[in-house]
């Protein structure tokens, strides 16, 4: 069956025709096989452009990800670790009444979290009434006693927040996971927005796509305002170096918002506060938005072996003369026990049920669970709890039978460690692959940014697709193809100013002499 009606198109233009595949939920059709209004114009014009001048679109797509150095590092790739960044031409499209449903249950989710976290470091109300057992907070390699009660200038101790999700077979949206260490994926976002408003500019702006630079400016406006009494902030963007996998994104995002990009070498602890040794000098740093994991960025308090930090940080911090966004301590919201305890958790802080479900979780160090996921292990998803110390997910269905057993003897043996979540399909969108439009799965990746009462949501987010139908593990790491997403709006979106002025800032004078003195080294050499 092909919902689009036929069209005859030039033997040198094949068409672009999507069929969807019946076994699992579409994005671009709707369960009847009609197909959703807002993909029509999208469909329509690729259809009518034809494979071979998609082709040549691919073609300066990749050009533009070659020119702006866009790389993804695979570490386990030895041969070419920094691999060019994968785009995927054809957008993932999400309704703008669908988008109001997503945004309102990402901001609730935003907002607990935020409580959630101050709760941990601080009162622990939570663990006191029953609602968290003590075992799954402190079996998570995230919570770290150091940082207990640090908090942040203002209502929001959470700066950042990422979620995970995806459309289950029964068509709702549910959360896979939270990232709120140092999320990574929102420079890529933009990059990969930058790149498909130059490639489809007709289509762009036909579309009525919602723009993505508001999201960066209250990203940076919040930062500046973290640094209370201070008129002209410093704020740095703390990067573990070339060799981390998202470098680019560290670069892109420092150079779009106007920060410095500093390694921990370039910062110093004197006289209780935290300096950048510039060209000049030392020049002091209010506000630090870290890239670098919590463990790692204090060699003195934290991780002795870490070269990624600045020693004698934590000191700074909890004398309130530096704010680290996110704070130190805020890995402990990664833990996927939480998400077994979040109903009773918005119960106990928000009063209510969360609009968006998370998938289903069960953790091991619950005796009923722990016999649930022995009885029905092959079904299910294994993850560690704390991602540095047992291994990663395992899809259990693909292990042998030896294979099954040693997994079930870790669990029986650290039961704490693992919590197990059922196989779940995600939903397909359209890539195009070897001449053609294909079906794959895919997860969205949305981000939301602290603003002065609530939380910004970036409408849209980081689309990524598996290398297959069946591919479960859909991360850059694993190999995944990336796509942007478009928010469709009904009317034109009104352009906010101060967002374009933004965009076009330039380095003062002034900044310029102040850049670090390693980068000022590096550039001489």
């Amino acid at each position: 069956m092909n919902p689009i009606s036929s069209q005859t198109i030039a033997a040198d233009r094949p068409a672009l025709i999507y069929q969807p595949d019946g076994s699992r939920p579409d994005e671009v059709f709707a369960p009847d096989g009609t197909m959703r209004s807002h993909w029509s114009y999208l469909m329509d014009s690729l259809q009518t452009l034809g494979a071979t001048a998609f082709e040549e679109r691919c073609g300066k797509a990749s050009r533009i990800l070659r020119d702006d150095g866009a790389t993804y590092n695979i570490y386990n790739d030895q041969q070419a670790p920094a691999r060019p960044w994968r785009l995927d031409l054809v957008p993932s499209l999400i309704s703008s009444e669908e988008w109001a449903q997503i945004e309102s249950a990402l901001l609730e989710r935003a907002e607990l979290f935020n409580l959630l976290l101050r709760d941990i470091y601080g009162p622990r109300k939570l663990l006191r009434h029953g609602v968290i057992p003590p075992e799954a907070l402190f079996c998570h390699g995230g919570f770290l006693r150091a940082c207990d009660g640090i908090s942040l200038p203002g209502e929001h101790d959470l700066i950042l927040h990422a979620v995970d999700m995806m459309r289950g077979p029964g068509g709702d949206i549910c959360v896979l996971a939270d990232r709120t260490q140092c999320p990574s994926g929102a420079g890529y976002a933009l990059e990969n927005r930058t790149v498909m408003s130059r490639v489809w500019p007709s289509l762009f702006r036909d579309s009525h796509v919602h723009r993505l630079a508001a999201f960066f400016q209250r990203l940076r406006s919040k930062l500046t305002s973290l640094a209370i009494g201070q008129d002209q902030p410093q704020v740095v963007v703390l990067t573990p170096g070339a060799h981390n996998e998202t470098y680019f994104e560290h670069a892109y995002l420092a150079n779009y918002l106007g920060l410095h990009l500093v390694q921990g070498s370039d910062l110093v602890v004197r006289n209780g506060y935290v300096w950048m040794k510039s060209l000049e000098g030392l020049s002091r740093v209010d506000v630090i938005l870290r890239r670098v994991d919590d463990s790692y960025c204090d060699p003195v308090e934290l991780r002795s072996d870490s070269r990624l930090g600045v020693p004698n940080l934590l000191d700074v911090v909890r004398a309130g003369r530096v704010v680290v966004a996110n704070p130190l301590g805020s890995g402990i919201l990664e833990n996927p026990v939480l998400l077994r305890y979040l109903p009773a958790i918005a119960r106990a802080l928000l009063g209510r049920e969360l609009r968006m479900d998370s998938v289903a979780t069960y953790w091991c160090g619950d005796d009923q669970d722990c016999r649930y996921v022995l009885d029905n292990l092959p079904g299910l998803v294994i993850k560690p709890v704390w991602r540095g110390s047992t291994g990663r997910s395992v899809q259990a269905h693909s292990l042998t039978a030896d294979e099954l057993a040693r997994l079930a003897g870790r669990i029986r043996r650290q039961p704490a460690q693992f919590v197990a979540q059922p196989l779940v399909a995600a939903s397909c969108l359209p890539v195009y692959a070897n001449g053609q439009l294909q079906p794959r799965p895919a997860i969205l990746r949305s981000f939301a940014v602290a603003a002065d009462t609530s939380y910004a949501i970036m409408p849209g987010g980081l689309t990524r697709v598996g290398s297959g139908l069946d591919t479960f593990n859909l991360t850059s790491q694993s190999g995944s193809c990336s796509k942007d997403t478009w928010v469709i709006a009904t009317e034109p979106e009104r352009i906010d100013s101060q967002a374009g002025r933004m965009e076009r800032r330039a380095a003062s004078p002034i900044e310029m002499v102040s850049l670090p003195s390693r980068v000022v080294e590096n550039l001489f050499w």
